[in-house]
């Protein structure tokens, strides 16, 4: 059985419906990219997050982002042991690192954030410490919440490969959630992939080909976004990089070793949408985000 399936059969125990979304987070992780769960409390992001982790064999470190928290609590500091400082860990050194709330943190914690999310690593006192090899962030935030927040930056926002958006469940969806869940003891998932087997499934998903016509196409799709002039900002090559390697993941978890036009579609609008910022001329006509990742995809013709 594909990994893909194997992965979403154990999931789908515990996490009621979301198919799509915990496809898109599982493609996500095997890209190597970091994830932002964007959602109202309640929807399950963060059971997501855990839940998949678990089924990977990867080790998780959860952190609540508040206002009063310190770079260092997440990083982790020195400390004098028998009269020599010794650098004590922080969460940040799990292979995966599920944030709560992210845009309740200060600047100072964001920015130590970004540079373990760019460079995988941290420095402390002037010291460099590299991350695991599977490191990603898992970022949860709530889009309703205004007050005690602090806004992401453009740069941490498009260090983030994927957005995904996580609604409420439908009447049925919700009925499954109520028999499943309604005793102490929550299910939980299985630990079906090891560690070392991720690890290898994400190489082998980065060796999938990448024909030069779908590099245009993706390239091309960007750019289409860019030229409708209701962006504030353009888009960074950070974007057509998602896409493309979020492309690949998609295929190896179709079961392909090259990329369809398919898999750029699948996977476009949650690599775009979250680094769409609109001019205030543009929100006033109407405009949103998805509107012009569909018209992009729509006017662009795939090869």
């Amino acid at each position: 059985m594909a990994l893909g399936d194997r992965v979403l059969g154990e999931l789908s125990r515990v996490v009621v419906g979301a198919r799509r979304e915990l496809l898109m987070l599982l493609t996500t992780l095997l890209a190597g990219g970091h994830a932002l769960l964007v959602g109202p409390p309640g929807v399950a992001k963060t059971l997501m997050a855990k839940s998949v982790a678990r089924v990977l064999g990867l080790s998780v470190a959860r952190v609540q982002f508040v206002p009063d928290l310190l770079p260092s609590d997440i990083t982790g500091s020195y400390m004098i042991v028998g009269g020599r400082p010794v650098f004590r860990r922080g969460p940040l050194f799990a292979d995966l690192v599920l944030v709560d709330e992210i845009n309740r943190a200060s600047p100072r914690v964001q920015a130590a954030l970004l540079e373990a999310m760019q460079e995988r690593q941290v420095t402390v006192w002037g010291e460099t410490h590299r991350l695991p090899e599977a490191f990603t962030v898992v970022a949860t935030m709530n889009p309703l919440e205004s007050e005690g927040v602090y806004p992401l930056s453009e740069a941490q926002v498009d260090r983030f490969m994927a957005s995904i958006e996580i609604t409420a469940p439908g009447p049925r969806e919700l009925e499954e959630v109520v028999k499943r869940h309604s005793r102490l003891e929550e299910p939980f998932p299985e630990n079906i992939v090891s560690r070392e087997e991720f690890l290898e499934e994400r190489r082998r998903a980065d060796r999938v080909h990448l024909d030069d016509k779908i590099a245009r196409y993706i390239a091309r799709i960007v750019h289409a976004i860019g030229q409708e002039g209701h962006l504030q900002l353009p888009l960074s090559p950070r974007a057509a990089l998602s896409i493309a390697r979020l492309s690949k993941a998609h295929a190896h978890l179709s079961g392909r070793d090259y990329v369809a036009p398919e898999d750029v579609k699948a996977v476009a609008g949650n690599a775009l949408l979250h680094r769409i910022v609109l001019t205030p001329q543009a929100e006033a006509q109407g405009v949103e985000p998805h509107h012009l990742v569909e018209k992009a995809l729509r006017e662009t013709r795939p090869p």
